[in-house]
């Protein structure tokens, strides 16, 4: 028998004769071949994600809240914090030294000029200007004579000379008497109210003592202070309100503008005079003075609707016609408890009352009346 054709005696079972064997062997391997394939499409072919086939949400617009707001015709006025002081005060001192014998008046009371107050014992300059006065009848005499003698050839130009001389001395002495005698009644320098009062009956004042203090409050002056930005606006003669802290208000007038800036405030000294007849307000008072300057056309609007631009300029925004947002520097000219008016605006305009902080100059906004959008926000 051929080698070829022995028999396999192992007992192991061999297939490469077989005809099918072949085409196995191919099918696997294409089969692992097109599974290598599908597997890495993946990585060569990306697939299209869920975000990139989604269409884009459409943004809306911010919604805010309108105003439309028309300017008006306002008075322009100076609002300023001050005091009220006295038109002048000063304190009244003793020019004679003594026991003080009467005293007419009381701290409060008001007063003349020139009113006497009270009295110095005056007893020992009343004996001085008695014996001034005898001397001076005197020297009269002696001069009187003199002269006389003088004519008739008898007295000289020396003695004359020297009687004329003790005359005057005599003269002198008689009005340095009075004087002191005068000294002795105190009087009021000017019309007002005694503010102090140190005199009682039997006390000893010495000169020069201060014995009171009398304050002219007819005209008060209400002293305030004023930026320098608004003192353009002021001038002498100027009608001013002033209502004082008691709740009583006055019309008073511009006296007095500083020409010098305070070196630490930077503001100006002015003065309103406030007729005070019997000095009925006293001084020392808080008043707040509005003083009309003029008139603009403004807005009047919340102060919370106030925005600051990237350079920190004051304004506010508004939506324009195509519904962009705007933003308007303002200048505030009058304040009031409620509101406050603004010049900077067009006289028609539509101010964003609420969502102005999500907003910026040139977003599109959805604009909406305040009191709808209030209604939405609510909801």
């Amino acid at each position: 028998m051929a080698k070829d054709s022995a028999p396999d005696l192992t007992g192991q079972l061999r297939f490469e004769s077989d005809k099918g064997a072949g085409a196995s062997k191919w099918i696997a391997i294409f089969l692992g071949l097109a599974l290598i394939g599908w597997m890495g499409s993946g990585y060569i072919i990306p697939t299209e994600t869920a975000d990139e086939v989604t269409e884009e949400p459409t943004v809306r617009p911010v919604a805010v809240a309108v105003i439309d707001s028309a300017a008006r015709d306002i008075e322009l006025v100076l609002t300023a914090e001050g005091q009220s002081t006295p038109d002048r005060s000063t304190g009244i001192q003793a020019k004679a030294s003594g026991q003080m014998t009467s005293v007419l008046v009381a701290r409060g009371d008001l007063v003349a000029a020139g009113q006497e107050l009270g009295r110095i014992d005056s007893r020992t300059i009343e004996a001085q200007l008695a014996q001034a006065q005898a001397q001076l009848v005197q020297a009269t005499e002696d001069y009187d004579r003199a002269v006389t003698l003088q004519g008739r050839g008898i007295a000289t130009e020396n003695q004359v000379t020297q009687t004329r001389a003790a005359k005057v001395a005599a003269e002198a002495a008689v009005t340095a008497a009075q004087e002191q005698l005068d000294n002795t009644i105190i009087r009021a320098p000017f019309a007002g109210r005694l503010n102090e009062m140190t005199l009682d009956v039997g006390e000893f004042v010495n000169d020069g003592d201060v014995v009171a203090e009398v304050l002219d409050n007819d005209p008060l002056t209400v002293v305030v202070q004023v930026p320098q930005q608004a003192l353009s606006r002021l001038e002498k003669g100027q009608e001013a309100q002033v209502s004082f802290i008691t709740g009583e208000t006055r019309t008073g007038t511009v006296g007095f503008i500083g020409s010098n800036a305070d070196s630490q405030t930077r503001t100006f000294r002015v003065e309103v005079t406030v007729d005070n007849p019997d000095s009925q307000m006293p001084a020392g008072l808080s008043a707040r003075i509005v003083i009309p300057t003029g008139q603009a056309r403004g807005h009047f609007i919340s102060p919370a609707i106030l925005s600051l631009s990237p350079t920190g300029e004051l304004g506010i925004k508004t939506v324009l016609p195509d519904d962009t947002v705007a933003f308007r520097p303002i200048m505030i000219v009058r304040a009031q408890p409620d509101g406050i008016w603004v010049t900077g605006l067009e006289d028609e305009t539509r101010i964003i009352t609420v969502g102005q902080g999500f907003v910026n100059a040139g977003d599109v906004v959805d604009p909406r009346p305040a009191a709808q959008q209030a209604v939405a926000v609510t909801q």
